[in-house]
C-alpha cells in the first residue's frame, strides 16, 4: 500500500517505492558565503574611515596652529603705508625770494673835519652828480691852510738866502779865496732849500683840497635815500666823534666811526639778487627771463632779465648767488625791500616728488625709508632740491620704482621686515 508520499507500507516497515512517473532532478544550493570575510572587510572599510577622520583631524590641527603662527608673526612684523615717488613735470615753476637793491647806491662821508653849515638837499630829492648836498665849517682846516701858506713863504726866503750865499761862494772859489769844501756846502744847502719849498708847497695844496672837501658833493646822479646830519653837528673825517639829530631820520648814533652824512641810490635800474638751488644752476644762465613781484608793488608783474651770476655755489647755503635786473625809468618801483622772482625752467632730469611725512632726519642726513619686494627695509640718502611744505622735490638718491614709507617710525631700522599696504585705512 501506498502512502502519501509514495513510499509502500507494510509489516510495519516503510520502503521506498520509485513511482512510475520520473521526475527532474534538483541543482545543489550554492555555498553560503564565509562570515569571517565579511567581518574583515568590514574591519578595512572601518580603519579606513577611522583613518580618514584622523587625518582630517590632524590637519585641521596644523592648519590652526599655522593660521596662529601666522598671525603671530603678521602682528610681530610691522605695517607700514608706502607709495611710489611721482615724477615731476620737466618745465619747473619756482618761486625764490629776492633783495631788491638800488644799480648803484653809495654813502657819502665826510673827508674834513667840522660842523655842518647848512644841507642842501633832503631824502627823496633827486641829485645830479656833483650837486652841493651840505656845507662843512672847517675852522681846524682853515688855520692849517694859512700856516701851510705862510710855511711856504719861509722856505722860499730861505731858499732865496740860500741861492744868493752860494752864488757868492762860488765867486770867490774862483779867485780861490775859500775853499772848494764850503762852496760845496753853501750849494748843498741851496738844494736843501729847494726840496723844503716843493714839500711845503706839497702840504698847502694838500690842505687846499682837503678845503675842497667842505662842499659836499653828489657821486652821481640818483635820488637822496638818507640824510643823517643837520646844521651844527660835527663830523669827523676820522671818525672819532660825530652827532646828528635829524629828527626825520631819528637820533644817530654818537662817535659812531665813518659816520654817513647822505646816501645816494640810482634805481632807473633795480638790481634783484637771488639764491637759486644748487640743481638748477646749470639751467640759471643770463638771458633767462624771469617774473618779478615786489612787496612795495603787489598788484604789478615786472619783467626781468638774469644778467649775471656768481658762477660759483656757495657752500655754506649751496646755492647759486643770481642777479636780475628790472627796468624802473619811471621811478616807480623802490629798492631795499622783497621781491618774489619766478623761473620758468626746463631740466633734462626731473626731479621725483614725495610727500613732505616721508623725510627721515637724522645724524646722517635726509633720508628715506625704501622697502625692497620682500619686505626689507633699506634707508636711503637723499638730496632734497626744494621743500614744498606737503612735498619734496628730490633730485638725487631715489628711483621712480621705490617703495617710500610716509609717517615712518622712530624706530625704523636698516635691514629691517615689514609688511606693506597702499591702503590709508590699513596702516597703522
Amino acid at each position: 500500500m501506498l502512502n502519501p508520499n509514495g513510499y509502500a507500507e507494510g509489516n510495519g516497515h516503510t520502503t521506498s517505492t520509485r513511482t512510475m512517473t520520473s521526475e527532474p532532478k534538483r541543482r545543489p544550493a550554492p555555498p553560503r558565503p564565509s562570515r569571517a570575510w565579511i567581518f574583515w572587510l568590514l574591519f578595512i572599510i572601518g580603519l579606513a574611515v577611522l583613518g580618514c577622520v584622523v587625518f582630517f583631524v590632524l590637519m585641521r590641527h596644523q592648519a590652526e596652529e599655522q593660521k596662529v603662527a601666522d598671525n603671530t608673526k603678521q602682528m610681530a612684523t610691522p605695517t607700514v603705508l608706502v607709495v611710489k615717488p611721482k615724477i615731476a613735470p620737466a618745465e619747473i615753476h619756482i618761486n625764490l625770494p629776492g633783495t631788491v637793491s638800488a644799480l648803484i647806491e653809495s654813502s657819502v662821508y665826510a673827508q674834513v673835519s667840522g660842523y655842518i653849515k647848512d644841507w642842501k638837499f633832503d631824502i627823496g630829492s633827486k641829485v645830479k652828480a656833483g650837486d652841493i648836498l651840505a656845507d662843512i665849517d672847517t675852522p681846524v682846516t682853515d688855520q692849517s691852510l694859512l700856516q701851510a701858506g705862510e710855511s711856504v713863504k719861509l722856505a722860499e726866503a730861505n731858499l732865496a738866502l740860500a741861492k744868493v750865499t752860494a752864488a757868492r761862494y762860488n765867486d770867490l772859489l774862483k779867485t780861490h779865496a775859500v775853499s772848494q769844501q764850503d762852496a760845496d756846502n753853501f750849494n748843498a744847502q741851496e738844494k736843501v732849500q729847494e726840496a723844503n719849498v716843493s714839500g711845503a708847497k706839497a702840504f698847502e695844496s694838500g690842505i687846499q683840497k682837503t678845503e675842497a672837501f667842505k662842499q659836499v658833493r653828489a657821486p652821481f646822479d640818483g635820488v637822496i635815500t638818507a640824510r643823517r646830519v643837520d646844521v651844527g653837528d660835527y663830523v669827523s673825517s676820522s671818525g672819532q666823534t660825530a652827532t646828528t639829530a635829524n629828527g626825520a631820520q631819528g637820533p644817530a648814533q654818537t662817535g659812531t666811526p665813518n659816520q654817513e652824512m647822505f646816501r645816494v641810490a640810482q634805481t632807473k635800474i633795480l638790481r634783484i639778487y637771488v639764491n637759486v638751488p644748487e640743481q638748477y644752476a646749470g639751467e640759471t644762465r643770463p638771458g633767462v627771463k624771469a617774473t618779478v613781484v615786489l612787496a612795495s608793488s603787489p598788484g604789478d608783474s615786472l619783467t626781468g632779465t638774469i644778467v649775471r651770476t656768481a658762477d660759483a655755489i656757495d657752500p655754506a647755503s649751496l646755492t647759486l648767488l643770481t642777479e636780475v635786473d628790472v627796468d624802473n625809468s619811471d621811478g616807480k618801483h623802490l629798492p631795499g625791500g622783497y621781491a618774489q622772482v619766478h623761473f620758468d625752467i626746463l631740466t633734462p632730469k626731473p626731479p621725483l616728488d614725495v610727500p613732505g611725512n616721508a623725510l627721515i632726519f637724522r645724524q646722517a642726513g635726509p633720508q628715506l625709508g625704501i622697502v625692497d619686494p620682500d619686505g626689507t627695509v633699506h634707508l636711503k640718502k637723499i638730496t632734497i632740491g626744494r621743500d614744498l611744505g606737503t612735498t619734496l622735490e628730490i633730485t638725487d638718491g631715489l628711483t621712480p620704482d621705490d617703495q617710500v614709507i610716509i609717517n615712518p617710525s622712530d624706530s625704523l631700522a636698516d635691514g629691517q621686515k615689514v609688511n606693506v599696504t597702499t591702503n590709508e585705512k590699513k596702516a597703522p
